[in-house]
């Protein structure tokens, strides 16, 4: 008998920081999404006693629909139910990474050179703790932000979250505010 199926999508990230879990949650979890035949885009772990979160962000080129989400639901928590990697209880979820996809890497920045991006700071860089820009290029870990014609410089590891604003936003002149 199979056990029941639950996924459960949510369209907003906690505030607290972009973090990819933990290595060896990733060294787990990356291959079987991939070996699947998708993009794992990130995974994102907060912890907690009671409701901790596994979000796992997946994307294909023809995009994800819910039977996507199920098959590495399914997948996933069997592996997980076997390794037993996290302590204590949690949900997990499988989502799309949607229009305003969180980059977790520095490829993503890469990958979208000429978008838009929100960029949650660790601590101001020019007086700033969040920057909204256009990533202009990427050199090593540092990634260039035009904003109102300045750029701003920030090493990907002073970034606590980033998320790309999805053009309809930007035509309308303003942003996800997430």
């Amino acid at each position: 008998m199979e056990e029941p199926l639950a996924l459960f999508f949510c369209a907003d990230i906690s505030e607290e920081t972009m973090r990819q879990a933990p290595e060896h949650l990733v060294n787990l979890i990356e291959p079987i999404v991939e070996g699947l035949g998708y993009e794992c885009v990130g995974i994102d772990y907060n912890p907690h006693p009671k409701h901790g979160c596994l979000r796992i962000y997946i994307d294909s080129e023809n995009g994800i629909l819910v039977e996507d989400c199920s098959k590495v639901s399914h997948q996933i928590s069997g592996v997980l139910d076997v390794e037993d990697p996290i302590q204590g209880n949690y949900q997990l979820e499988i989502s799309s990474p949607g229009a305003d996809r969180p980059f977790f890497k520095i490829g993503q920045f890469e990958k979208f050179i000429g978008s838009t991006v929100m960029v949650n700071l660790f601590k101001a860089i020019n007086g700033r703790r969040k920057i909204t820009g256009k990533i202009e290029k990427v050199e090593d870990d540092i990634i260039m932000l035009q904003e109102d014609g300045q750029i701003f410089e920030v090493p990907f590891s002073a970034m606590s979250k980033a998320r790309l604003v999805p053009e309809y936003l930007i035509e309308k002149g303003g942003h996800s505010g997430k």
